[in-house]
């Protein structure tokens, strides 16, 4: 069965840093990329960032360039994403996905998806 968890969700205060974590298992992780989409109740849903685990090739958001940061552990299955200078707006639910493909302007399809994390800033 193929499973995508994630963690580091919770109340961070603004202007601070948060790692979110994607675990995954069930499938060949450096097959595909892993991607995170954000969520806020009423609003679309955003695709932040992405990496393909198969060439590290990485995308980032325009909305969160600079902030954001995603990086991969192939030996763990594991996939990071590094909020820095954390915004009100950055509030949301972060779901991990898997994706066919990550490219460096845009996901793949998404082949499957976490239960999502939900953070939470304070001014």
């Amino acid at each position: 069965e193929e499973q995508l968890v994630e963690s580091g969700g919770g109340l961070v205060q603004a202007g601070g840093s948060l790692t979110l974590s994607c675990a995954t298992s069930g499938f060949r992780f450096d097959r595909y990329g892993i991607g995170w989409f954000r969520q806020v109740p009423g609003k679309d849903r955003e695709a932040v960032s992405c990496i393909d685990n198969n060439d590290g090739t990485t995308y980032v958001a325009d909305s969160v360039k600079g902030r954001f940061t995603i990086s991969s552990d192939n030996a763990k299955n594991t996939v990071s994403l590094q909020i820095h200078s954390l915004k009100n707006e950055d509030a949301a639910v972060y779901t991990c996905v898997k994706l066919q493909y990550c490219l460096d302007t845009r996901m793949g399809s998404v082949l499957g998806w976490g239960q999502g994390t939900q953070v939470t800033v304070s001014s």
